[in-house]
């Protein structure tokens, strides 16, 4: 009864010895949560108007981080300059797919850009560029301060009865950090499950859903070193077997 989580990937453009090509690349540490949390993960390419058919191949969705979502989407006239690789076929792609996914609460697990996709797919504002439009002396870009990727930059404080909290089995969640834009304006329906020392938005989450989690840090990156970042895909894995075998039973 292993559930198969569909993965969404970034596309990049590669230069090689036999042209310029786009590709659909993931991270492998995305793949290796979900395979240790007992899932199957799937990769699902961005595409137009298929989404009802990808959804029916899976038992839950993990939203991948990435590039930076068309500021038009939120309502920004102005791109800020260090607003980067927009890719509008995985804009459309991925507000698609989250929203019927939360119509038809499948279980969702949302990762930096990921969080993001969901608070602007349900209504809300990013900050396009923190260094710029919030005042902090976090490190939110770690590797600018020299950190590791499976080190932690700060601390997370989980709001007690939250999802996050629970999936965690704590309220102080040491994470990295690897953006520049945030939650700005929260969606409507949209819970605030976490906050970093600064104040910064780091975790949402929707309430009236079986599991739909935000995070802006990259717990993929740390489950290996810090078991606990394997908690979240843990949940997601959990609530995707409860899913499929609720639809078991009603065939």
């Amino acid at each position: 009864m292993k559930p198969v989580i569909g993965i969404t990937p970034s596309p990049i453009v590669e230069t090689t010895a036999s042209g310029t090509h786009e590709r659909y690349a993931i991270a492998a540490s995305y793949v290796n949560a979900i395979i240790a949390a007992g899932g199957i993960p799937l990769i699902l390419p961005p595409q137009d108007e298929n989404a009802d058919a990808l959804l029916a191949l899976v038992d839950g969705l993990l939203f991948s981080g990435g590039a930076d979502i068309d500021p038009a989407l939120y309502g920004d006239s102005d791109v800020h300059p260090t607003t980067y690789d927009v890719h509008p076929l995985r804009d459309r792609f991925e507000l698609e797919l989250i929203n019927k996914a939360i119509e038809q609460d499948y279980p969702t697990f949302c990762i930096c850009r990921g969080i993001q996709i969901l608070n602007v797919a349900r209504g809300g504002t990013l900050l396009q560029h923190v260094p710029d439009q919030f005042e902090t002396e976090l490190p939110h870009r770690q590797q600018d301060a020299g950190f590791k990727s499976h080190e932690y930059s700060h601390v997370v404080t989980a709001n007690p009865d939250s999802t996050l909290a629970r999936a965690y089995r704590s309220t102080e969640i040491k994470v990295n950090s690897y953006h520049h834009q945030a939650v700005k304006d929260l969606a409507p329906g949209l819970a605030v499950s976490g906050h970093a020392e600064d104040g910064l938005v780091e975790s949402v989450e929707l309430p009236d859903r079986t599991f739909v989690l935000g995070v802006q840090w990259h717990p993929e990156m740390m489950f290996r070193e810090h078991p606990e970042h394997l908690e979240p895909f843990k949940q997601l894995v959990e609530a995707a077997i409860s899913r499929k075998l609720t639809n078991a039973t009603a065939d």
